[in-house]
């Protein structure tokens, strides 16, 4: 993966397919990664906004109209939850397999060329520095352009807008928590194109991995998709947020039904 830029020429995603009313581009880890590689090495000055989608984004982009247009308007959508690749599979829509929030920015710490400048914001504070430091430990090379918690709340954008403006990265790594982190990502498009931000993506808990404070399900529950269990068991708070999952079955059943995309 150092050398992805080099070996492999950046092609436009495929057709992008619905899955319960949101996007999703059939590639795969690679793909997605030549797709970043070639926007970071021939910038238009125009943000690509990356979204990692799963069954929680399809159910928040049903209540919230705006969120589903920020879905829509994004240059990439993988499919991050394993939900999302087993209703493609009911479905007959190629999702290009499971690509998490982790897949994309551990993919972005090992490229050589172009190398990009990564900020990582969001999460608790202190815990974005620590994964920033991980990053460092790992792939030697990487350029970590800073580090900050920050808040999406409207009063922290003057000191957020300064770092970067410092910094000049030109990836920013967002950890706000959905829907919050790409709506804020869609808000403040602009301001981060004047920045230089090339692109951005919304990474969920990918600091709390990569920082060790949470632990990663073991490879062998990942491989099955059982690493929402694993979460679950160790972080039992999230209950609520799996109410959502037998929604999602629900819709992706009558998609599936009607033979049209929902």
């Amino acid at each position: 993966m150092q050398e992805l830029g080099q070996t492999a020429k950046p092609q436009p995603p495929g057709q992008r397919r619905t899955i319960v009313g949101v996007p999703v581009d059939a590639v795969d880890r690679r793909q997605a990664l030549c797709l970043l590689a070639g926007w970071l090495a021939s910038p238009d000055g125009r943000l690509c906004h990356v979204v990692t989608v799963n069954p929680e984004f399809a159910m928040a982009a049903r209540d919230n109209p705006y969120f589903r247009d920020v879905l829509w308007g994004s240059a990439l959508a993988t499919a991050d939850g394993v939900g999302i690749v087993l209703a493609g599979r009911i479905l007959g829509i190629p999702t290009g397999g499971r690509v998490t929030g982790n897949d994309l920015v551990e993919g972005l710490a090992a490229l050589s060329d172009p190398r990009p400048r990564l900020f990582l914001l969001g999460a608790a504070p202190g815990v974005a520095d620590a994964a920033a430091e991980q990053l460092a430990a790992r792939f030697p090379g990487v350029q970590i352009a800073g580090a900050y918690a920050g808040s999406p709340d409207a009063t922290a954008w003057p000191g957020i807008a300064e770092r970067l403006a410092q910094s000049r990265p030109n990836v920013l790594l967002v950890a706000f928590g959905h829907p919050k982190q790409d709506l804020w990502i869609a808000a403040h498009r602009t301001e981060l194109e004047q920045l230089g931000v090339v692109v951005s993506i919304g990474v969920g808990g990918v600091f709390d991995y990569l920082s060790g404070r949470v632990p990663r399900a073991p490879a062998v529950l990942r491989r099955v998709g059982l690493e929402w269990l694993y979460r679950l068991v160790r972080q039992p708070w999230r209950w609520r947020r799996q109410l959502a999952l037998p929604r999602f079955v629900v819709l992706v059943l009558h998609q599936r039904l009607r033979g049209s995309p929902d």
